[in-house]
């Protein structure tokens, strides 16, 4: 859709900020990754903001209307 690479299968590392309000040592590392099938999905569908994609703004909708998703390749 963008006619451009897009980055799926992101990772990295927690801010050390991010994990003191969960209780963790100062001295702990957490990783994280993901497929980040979110970007795709969105430039598929139109979708200009993720929050109309994940979370409480979520048209129920579309999910109904669309109950699979599939990319042309």
């Amino acid at each position: 859709g963008l006619k451009k690479w897009v980055e799926v299968g992101n990772s990295g590392i927690f801010r050390p900020e991010l994990l003191l309000p969960m209780g963790l040592p100062e001295n702990v590392s957490v990783i994280a990754w993901g497929l980040s099938l979110e970007r795709p999905t969105m430039i598929k569908y139109g979708i200009n903001n993720i929050r109309e994609l994940v979370g409480h703004r979520v048209n129920l909708q579309m999910v109904y209307d669309t109950p699979l998703c599939r990319l042309e390749l």
